[in-house]
């Protein structure tokens, strides 16, 4: 399985900015197929210029959110069909900052994630534990129970999703998990899937804690950890192709 590389420009980027950085991403795989799966989630005004800027090229797009309401009287919210409506492939559900800022729950994170699926957009189901959580030894039950939530919504499509493991503790800290205790926590959610479908070696299982050029390679060797979930570094071309090719 292709490892899967996406990008999460979090609330970063103006239309000049990233027209330079995805010119310099493009301009970088040199038209050569890109060593791993590649893909970029934007704010939700810039979707349209990533459609323009990225169609027929190896960089696939997506959002960093999208409403579990199908559509109506939700101000603010954006729908699943509208990101179809710019081609997006991925939408990050249960984001930390969504889930800490916004008081999302599990249970609106899974609506989410159903609701992404069921229209044929891939998403991507961050879960993770806080420092407090990690150091009161809960971190498993923790990552178990909000995965648990998405398995229970999605059912048998529960191989369609990607997840990734962000530990909230690591999340623009510039600490890291250590690959042996992020591989870990990727053997539990492995299991968990295990558990739920016969196909779990099927889904893209990323880290997402402050994985950069110097770490990734080591990250990226582990055997249940898929690719990456990446922050700061994907608003650096030369670094987030960086950890392309070290998914090689």
């Amino acid at each position: 399985m292709r490892k899967l590389i996406a990008g999460n420009w979090k609330m970063n980027g103006s239309l000049a900015a990233n027209e330079a950085l995805i010119k310099a991403m493009l301009d970088g795989l040199q038209g050569a197929a890109p060593a791993a799966d590649m893909a970029l989630c934007a704010p939700a005004p810039y979707l349209a210029q990533m459609q323009v800027l990225l169609q027929g090229s190896p960089i696939a797009w997506g959002s960093q959110d999208v409403s579990a309401h199908e559509q109506g009287a939700y101000t603010g919210e954006v729908s699943v069909a509208m990101l179809k409506d710019f081609g997006c492939r991925y939408a990050i559900v249960g984001h930390s900052e969504r889930r800490q800022y916004h008081g999302e729950t599990d249970d609106v994170v899974a609506a989410k994630a159903q609701c992404a699926l069921a229209a044929g957009v891939t998403p991507i189901v961050c879960v993770g534990e806080t420092l407090a959580q990690r150091e009161a030894g809960e971190t498993e039950s923790v990552v178990k129970r909000q995965l648990a939530a998405v398995i229970h919504a999605v059912g048998h499509c529960i191989t369609e999703i990607v997840v990734a493991y962000e530990p909230v503790w690591a999340i623009g800290t510039g600490k890291t998990a250590t690959p042996e205790m992020a591989q870990a926590v990727h053997a539990v959610l492995r299991a968990q899937l295990a558990a739920a479908s016969t196909n779990a070696k099927r889904v893209h299982i990323l880290y997402g804690g402050s994985m950069n050029a110097a770490n990734a390679a080591s990250l990226l060797a582990q055997p249940d950890i898929d690719g990456g979930l990446i922050g700061g570094a994907s608003l650096k071309s030369a670094d987030f192709l960086q950890i392309v090719a070290a998914a090689a």
